[in-house]
């Protein structure tokens, strides 16, 4: 796990994204210049809020926001869950398909809440061919594209874990060429009964179901050996059966999680979570992507909300999902 943190992470010149772009693509190459990055081996935290515990009960939502396109009507939509800790991931910053926006600050400073940002990839073109369509510019200012942790209340030792994987989106990633792999970011929250660990986290699509349980694996290994004692709360997009005819209830890695003692919750079994939206145009391409899997939280109930605006216009491909927890387990 990182610890370091950081007020702003530090960018890399065109040049230097340039060189990245060049290097031999292997596992090796990608591996050695992720490591000598701060800008992927730091945690940036920012924003305010109040300094008070959060009381019971309270409410968790985790959003994959599709880039943030919208970071003003994402941060509204948000607010409507009444939400005081917010699971984010695909947020950009300094990217020229959301003009250029930090737009994890720009939720949380909307919604008046503290943040922990943690780059997943370096993205070294400008995205697909649809997301063309939304620059501002012909250049990205920083590349960054990551998860993030807000909440109302001090993020208390903010962590990054980066997942396993297969360095797709560098060998392979094509439009979307990337230097990076996916990960957990996280932070200990106060409430009224004591702390508990609240991760934000985003498993590979590009990968078979062996592959993302092996990640949530390694992801609750790593919170057991860090906060051995502690309530933990795990939300986002874990991508089950985001592959060709793929299905949800095949992923092994929800008999994982209960075998290590977590709880399940995805909203009513039979809704999924993923719509058409201003960059993914599939109208009939519905899966359950994402999810909380909680242990040592009581857990009053969770639903899906849609991600759509007051005129129906999609903010996202994935819809919002939120939990109520009215306790801690004694």
């Amino acid at each position: 796990m990182i610890f370091a943190t950081t007020p702003q992470l530090t960018g890399l010149s065109q040049t230097e994204r340039n060189q990245i772009a060049e290097l031999p693509r292997n596992v090796a190459s990608h591996d050695v210049r992720l490591a000598a990055l701060s800008c992927m081996n730091s945690v940036e935290v920012g924003g305010t809020a109040p300094t008070e515990p959060l009381g019971f009960p309270f409410t968790v939502a985790a959003w994959n926001l599709e880039r943030c396109l919208f970071p003003t009507e994402s941060a509204v939509k948000i607010a409507t869950s009444r939400a005081q800790v917010v699971l984010l991931s695909e947020m950009d910053n300094g990217m020229a398909r959301t003009a250029q926006a930090h737009t994890t600050a720009a939720v949380a400073s909307t919604l008046g809440m503290v943040y922990a940002y943690g780059v997943e990839f370096i993205e070294l073109g400008l995205g697909s061919e649809t997301e063309l369509e939304f620059c501002t510019d012909n250049h990205n200012r920083l590349g960054f594209h990551g998860n993030a942790v807000l909440a109302a209340t001090p993020l208390v030792q903010p962590f990054l874990l980066r997942l396993p994987g297969q360095r797709f989106w560098f060998l392979s990633g094509g439009d979307q060429s990337r230097l990076g792999e996916r990960l957990a970011i996280g932070a200990v929250i106060q409430t009224e009964a004591g702390p508990v660990v609240m991760v934000s986290t985003h498993l590979e699509s590009n990968a078979d179901a062996a592959q993302r349980e092996t990640q949530l694996c390694i992801l609750i290994d790593s919170l057991e050996a860090t906060f051995p004692s502690l309530p933990l709360l795990i939300g986002g997009d874990l991508n089950t059966g985001n592959h060709i005819g793929g299905d949800w209830r095949d992923e092994t890695l929800f008999a994982h999680a209960t075998r290590r003692g977590f709880m399940i919750h995805g909203g009513p079994e039979t809704a999924m979570t993923t719509r058409a939206s201003q960059i993914t145009r599939w109208p009939n391409r519905a899966m359950k992507l994402d999810w909380f899997l909680t242990r040592g939280l009581q857990i009053a109930q969770s639903q899906i909300i849609a991600s759509t605006d007051k005129w129906d216009k999609p903010l996202s491909d994935h819809d919002m999902i939120v939990l109520q927890i009215s306790g801690l387990n004694q």
